[in-house]
């Protein structure tokens, strides 16, 4: 083979190979195109669009405009539940900012006052948590004791709420004594405590509608020696004398209705336990070693 011939074969060997190298280069370029068009025929522009273009369905509000909204939701619209999702929403977007923290407490006021008092509880409680420097923890902890209070059911169902309203309005004093929350925690307080109260005399009047005097006095004495600053002594007393007449133990229903005279002199309840004793032929008269006695000696009574 003469050199010029084997030049020649190498070339158009060459150029063979480059021509499949273009080919195979449309070719793929064609696919492309190919594959382009059905999408293009199926609103790849939209597609293209909506991957191109910003997503702005989660952008952040302003703290203070959101805050604002809950404000005005609260306020001029009535509408509590949609107010606290915009404090919400502050303490998501913004949960560092000062914002934030106003807006936790204003969230657990609006469950409040919607009457969502768990809810109420959940806010406050994490307020006090998050910020018990604040100057209003203390609201936020009374807050969370009025939620518990204004749940107190009447006196013939169980009171394990109404003894959680006393420790929360008592945390309340504790943490807190020279806020002005700290007053309103204690006339709350005196008002559960009055409720227990009036529970241990519904057990009490039972027990004496049963004849059973010994479990009667029990309730009574719960009254005498917790509950004495309750509106329901008066009648404890009067009732401690009754039950203990009809069991025969008179010197303690002398010293009920001494002690109830000499306390409350013009009560009915004392009217009404002079003549009991009186019906017996006896005389109210105080011994001063009964627990009686002694109950009201200790809590500066009598």
């Amino acid at each position: 083979m003469s050199a010029m011939r084997m030049a020649l074969e190498s070339r158009n060997s060459s150029d063979v190979s480059g021509l499949t190298k273009a080919a195979r280069t449309l070719r793929f370029a064609a696919g492309l195109i190919v594959l382009a068009m059905p999408l293009s025929g199926c609103g790849t522009g939209a597609l293209w669009d909506k991957f191109m273009a910003k997503d702005d369905t989660f952008v952040d509000e302003p703290a203070d405009k959101l805050y604002n909204e809950g404000l005005y939701m609260m306020n001029e619209k009535k509408d509590l539940k949609a107010a606290s999702k915009k404090f919400e929403e502050v303490d998501r977007q913004h949960p560092y900012s000062d914002w934030a923290r106003k807006s936790l407490l204003m969230s657990a006021y609006s469950f409040y006052q919607a009457g969502d008092y768990d809810s109420c509880i959940g806010s406050a409680t994490r307020y006090v948590t998050l910020h018990p420097g604040s100057p209003d923890a203390s609201y936020a902890q009374y807050l969370i004791a009025a939620s518990h209070f204004d749940q107190i059911p009447d006196i013939s169902r169980d009171q394990s709420r109404t003894e959680k309203a006393i420790a929360a309005l008592e945390e309340v004093v504790r943490k807190y004594p020279t806020s002005e929350y700290a007053t309103q925690a204690k006339s709350k307080i005196q008002a559960a405590r009055d409720q227990l109260a009036g529970k241990e005399m519904a057990v009490g009047r039972y027990y004496m509608g049963k004849r059973d005097f010994t479990a009667a006095i029990n309730r009574f004495k719960t009254v005498v020696t917790q509950y004495q600053t309750t509106r329901h002594v008066e009648e404890a007393l009067f009732r401690l004398t009754e039950a203990y007449m009809a069991i025969g133990i008179a010197g303690e229903a002398q010293t009920a209705a001494a002690v109830l005279g000499h306390n409350f002199p013009d009560s009915r309840w004392y009217k009404d336990a002079y003549n009991l004793v009186k019906s017996g032929g006896l005389e109210p008269s105080e011994n001063q070693g009964s627990w009686i006695s002694r109950t009201f000696k200790k809590i500066g009574l009598g």
